[in-house]
């Protein structure tokens, strides 16, 4: 059994962090789980662009206030406490917080934990 406190995972190399994002990393691929799973903030004031080409994403809105825009059909959903989203055709999307947002975020294939975005938003597919 895995047993694992965020507060262990803060300041560590499981802790990564962006311009608009932290991303505190609870299961990775070394993990063996098949999934990867995250306790991210998106920070208030931000947009970030974002496009996984080589992984599914599901989204739980926990805390905080914003909307993802999909891209390709321009349609606007708002984020709230209690909200979903799935990223279930690899969406080109934006994602805003109007107020720190905290996500709790499951990501298929599993990261191995340093992945940030590229220019156009996508994770690359990390193997080690």
């Amino acid at each position: 059994m895995l047993v694992r406190q965020l507060a262990d995972i803060i300041g560590t190399d499981r802790d990564v962090k962006a311009e608009t994002w932290a991303s505190r990393r609870l299961l990775l691929k070394s993990d063996d789980m098949g999934f990867s799973l995250h306790d991210t903030i998106i920070y208030a004031g931000t947009e970030t662009l974002i496009r996984y080409r080589n992984h599914l994403e599901a989204v739980y809105c926990i805390e905080g206030e914003g909307e993802v825009e999909t891209l390709d059909d321009n349609r606007i959903h708002p984020i709230r406490p209690g909200t979903v989203y799935a990223l279930d055709r690899h969406d080109r999307h934006l994602l805003r917080a109007s107020k720190d947002l905290r996500l709790i975020c499951v990501f298929n294939p599993p990261l191995v934990g340093r992945e940030t975005h590229d220019a156009e938003g996508v994770y690359p597919l990390l193997t080690e």
